[in-house]
């Protein structure tokens, strides 16, 4: 009876060794499946970023290489209209990521009259039809004092983006307007403003607030001042910015 039970206990101790054996080598092809799971996921990630980092880096060499082109041109739509085109010409898409670049690099260079042309090229090929390009292009406007065009840009973008027009773009709208002193413009786009409530920034404030003033306004002066302006700014004093409450007139 003992030897019975020592070959049963024999036998058991055998069979657990088994099943521990094989839960062992299931957790080590489990571990290793994982493991090349993760190694294949990081190299995958690795071919994406160096992938996109080679598109960007193309994208900002055509960029120059379209800022280069567009700075030695004349200033004539078909000099300018026909070097774009042979830009883009060996394009299966339009690079518009590349045109956006250029469009930034000569914003920053402020060449006024190339920034215009090339937004204006873009938006000729249905490119680019974003409040970006369209906040450049009325600052570009602003600055080559081409009020007239800037206006019949804003008119399309509000009858075409009525309830998606950024406050940045009524921002620009106004600044263009308190630039070239058309008070009475300014106070058109700040109705356009309270109509689809966007509310204005300090800067956009203060100077619609020198609109009606220089209408002769003074009590819608104070009105918007009341509603809009903050009632708190900034002052440096011995050395230290504090905010103090502001006194509006």
């Amino acid at each position: 009876m003992g030897a019975s039970l020592q070959f049963e206990f024999f036998n058991c101790n055998l069979l657990l060794k088994g099943i521990n054996s094989t839960r062992l080598s299931e957790k080590l092809v489990v571990t290793s499946a994982i493991k090349h799971s993760q190694k294949q996921g990081e190299l995958s990630l690795t071919i994406s970023d160096a992938a996109d980092q080679k598109e960007s880096a193309g994208s900002g060499q055509n960029a120059l290489n379209l800022v280069r082109i567009i700075s030695g041109l004349p200033i004539e739509k078909e000099s300018v209209y026909g070097a774009l085109d042979k830009w883009i010409a060996w394009e299966t898409e339009f690079p518009l990521i590349a045109a956006a670049k250029a469009l930034r690099i000569l914003r920053q260079q402020r060449l006024w009259k190339q920034v215009i042309q090339v937004a204006k090229w873009m938006l000729s090929k249905g490119q680019g039809a974003t409040m970006a390009t369209y906040d450049t292009l009325l600052l570009a406007f602003d600055m080559d004092n081409r009020v007239d065009e800037a206006e019949t840009l804003w008119n399309m973008i509000l009858h075409t983006s009525t309830r998606s027009v950024s406050k940045r773009l009524f921002s620009r709208m106004i600044s263009l307007y308190d630039h070239h002193h058309v008070p009475d413009k300014i106070v058109e786009v700040f109705a356009d403003m309270e109509e689809l409530g966007v509310k204005p920034g300090e800067d956009t404030v203060r100077r619609i607030a020198r609109a009606f003033q220089m209408l002769g306004q003074e009590d819608k002066k104070k009105m918007v001042l009341k509603k809009y302006q903050s009632r708190w700014k900034y002052i440096h004093f011995n050395g230290e910015r504090a905010r103090v409450r502001r006194d509006t007139e």
